[in-house]
């Protein structure tokens, strides 16, 4: 566990930035599949190629992809799977929120009705 310190929080909160932006989880989510070069990338998610290279440089820096120089192309691949458990241990809960935000919903409109 995390010692309760700012500098012990300081490179998690840093990674967490990292997959804060919808961009970059939409180039990891393009790498699930396998390696990938920028163009490979661009025509997956739609993105432009400025917006692909400036994500792939953040997510190299972070040690999440990596680069694999292959003749003229570079491919890019994900170091750590498990961050793809991360990302749908965050859904799974996001779900069961949004499942229970939508049952008290429920919950409110037989009230509201039963009233009327």
């Amino acid at each position: 566990m995390l010692e309760n310190s700012p500098a012990a929080f300081g490179p998690v909160a840093d990674y967490f930035k990292v997959l804060s932006e919808i961009s970059r989880l939409q180039v990891l989510c393009c790498l699930k599949s396998g390696s990938k070069n920028v163009t490979e990338i661009m025509e997956a998610t739609g993105l432009g190629q400025a917006n692909v290279s400036k994500h792939l440089k953040i997510l190299a820096q972070a040690g999440i992809v990596k680069r694999q120089p292959q003749g003229v192309s570079v491919y890019y691949e994900i170091v750590d799977p498990l961050i793809f458990e991360i990302c749908k241990l965050v859904c799974d809960r996001l779900s069961i929120r949004l499942e229970q935000q939508s049952q008290q919903l429920k919950q409110l409109q037989v009230l509201r009705s039963s009233q009327i």
